[in-house]
């Protein structure tokens, strides 16, 4: 039954049951929603929900798309890298190339140290991390359209420039890659605000986590193809593919999204009514100012930020530096190393998807507490990886062995798409763009922090240097999660909540 809902005054709380229909021979969630009249009696209204046919699902699947292409140009030249230096070991000596002339045009080497490399790597975490506070303050004041589309197009176009700036030295690549990173951070800062007006709450989880996977998916995809095209191509067309891509999608970007659910052409009207209706609780019509004082005394909001620089931590290490780790292994060629690198982000982006859907599962169902599901999946997020790293340091004595654990360490980390990672919107969904950089900050901190370490590590250490590295990141994993339990909160706090007046 569809009804001018705006008559009346909604109840607190969420939507309280969502059950199957059909209508018209399709099926559909069929949303019910109390409301409460002028004379106080109260009547059921069932709204018809469109599920993965929506346009909240198109918009989720081109912020994947979005988010593929980020952390495709992110990543690829830790690929590219072995194709373009001509040493990644660790004491390498400066050997000149054997290749022919004309071979040195398609894949120009050139010699760099392992330092040099690791600064390289690390250097667009820097950006990302300048943007992230600014992108989420302005996320609520600027056009999400215009700074998410115009970050990943800027991005794109620096991308396109990173073969010509290795041709005049390092420091001109290091500054692309950080320039880069400035885009990337907005860009990433800013689409998680999209959900605040898109999601409605029993499925912010399955929605986010479905455009966040792409940050999973998007290394996956640029290891699977970037052997093949530095063999066959060259490695300066991989950044020239990756950033022509990315300049399309920007622009597919302009033309289909819309900030808000009212204003878009094709919604039907049962959705809209979805979404605004179950959305009457958790959006504010104004922009409160934000209370300092209360946000720095909050241990929830801590102990995310710690678990966030746990798990950027052990993504970034896994990520930059797994076809390094592969080819100190096994020494294959750059094509079968990329197949290979490629298996673990596939699937972290599996275990994403499902991390999501078992999450809003578990919530609508009533079968656990929002509080238990955010624990649950975040120590699951964090203490498997640390589990599977240590099979991979010491039970893994053969080449089946080694990429069981390598896969499994990186796919049981994105269980935190359903705990950490969505948590701030729990505690302050008022505030979700300017808290959500905040903790980006401390997270990408520790992303920034794993590949530098790590590159001077493999540059100093000839005995051991993964084995250091490995049981830095389990130390980081274990002891944030300790924190975690302890301290962490999944229902609104008092300073964020409407009737707070503090003020900045």
């Amino acid at each position: 039954m569809n009804a001018d809902l705006s008559r009346w005054d909604p109840l607190a709380g969420r939507p309280r049951v969502k059950e199957r229909s059909r209508h018209a021979g399709r099926e559909y969630l069929t949303l019910i929603i109390m409301r409460r009249c002028v004379n106080d009696e109260y009547f059921l209204f069932y709204i018809p929900v469109p599920n993965f046919c929506s346009i909240r699902y198109g918009i989720a699947l081109l912020l994947l798309l979005c988010n593929v292409i980020v952390m495709s140009q992110r990543v690829c030249m830790s690929l590219t890298m072995i194709a373009m230096v001509n040493s990644t070991e660790p004491h390498g000596l400066s050997n000149t190339s054997t290749k022919e002339p004309q071979e040195n045009i398609k894949n120009p080497v050139y010699n760099w140290s392992t330092e040099i490399q690791g600064i390289m790597l690390s250097s667009i975490f820097y950006g990302i991390l300048i943007s992230q506070i600014p992108a989420g303050y302005f996320s609520g004041i600027y056009s999400l359209k215009k700074m998410v589309g115009s970050a990943l197009f800027l991005s794109s176009l620096f991308t396109l420039l990173i073969p010509l700036a290795a041709e005049f030295g390092e420091a001109l690549v290091i500054i692309c890659r950080v320039i880069q990173g400035l885009f990337q951070g907005i860009a990433l800062t800013t689409q998680q605000v999209v959900w605040v007006k898109w999601a409605p709450p029993l499925e912010q989880v399955r929605l986010t986590s479905l455009s966040l996977s792409g940050l999973l998916l998007g290394p996956c995809v640029v290891l699977l193809i970037t052997g093949f095209i530095c063999d066959s191509l060259g490695w300066p067309m991989v950044f020239y593919i990756f950033g022509a891509c990315g300049c399309a999608l920007s622009l597919l970007w302009f033309v289909l999204f819309y900030e808000d659910p009212k204003d878009h052409p094709c919604i039907s009207k049962s959705e809209k009514e979805y979404i605004t209706s179950a959305l009457t609780q958790q959006v504010s019509s104004s922009a409160p100012s934000l209370p300092i004082k209360a946000v720095l005394k909050s241990p929830p909001l801590w102990v995310i930020s710690l678990c966030n620089f746990a798990f950027f931590w052990a993504n970034s290490f896994l990520s930059l530096y797994t076809p390094m780790f592969i080819n100190s292994k096994f020494h294959i060629n750059v094509k079968e190393n990329g197949l290979l690198s490629s298996l673990p982000h596939l699937f972290a982006w599996i275990f994403a998807i499902l991390a999501g859907h078992m999450a809003d599962v578990f919530l609508s169902r009533n079968i656990l507490s929002l509080l238990t599901i955010r624990k649950l999946f975040t120590l699951l997020g964090l203490l498997l990886p640390a589990l599977f790293s240590l099979c991979l340091l010491y039970l893994s004595s053969s080449f089946h062995g080694t990429m069981i654990f390598l896969i499994l360490a990186n796919a049981t980390g994105s269980f935190c798409m359903g705990g950490i990672l969505i948590n701030v919107l729990d505690i302050a969904p008022r505030y979700y763009g300017f808290l959500k950089g905040f903790t980006n900050v401390i997270g990408l901190t520790g992303g920034l922090v794993a590949s530098t370490v790590t590159g001077v590590i493999l540059s100093q250490d000839q005995d051991s240097p993964w084995l250091k590295i490995f049981f830095m990141m389990v130390a980081n994993n274990v002891i944030s999660l300790i924190f975690y339990l302890i301290f962490a909160k999944a229902e609104i706090q008092d300073w964020a909540k409407e009737t707070q007046n503090t003020y900045l």
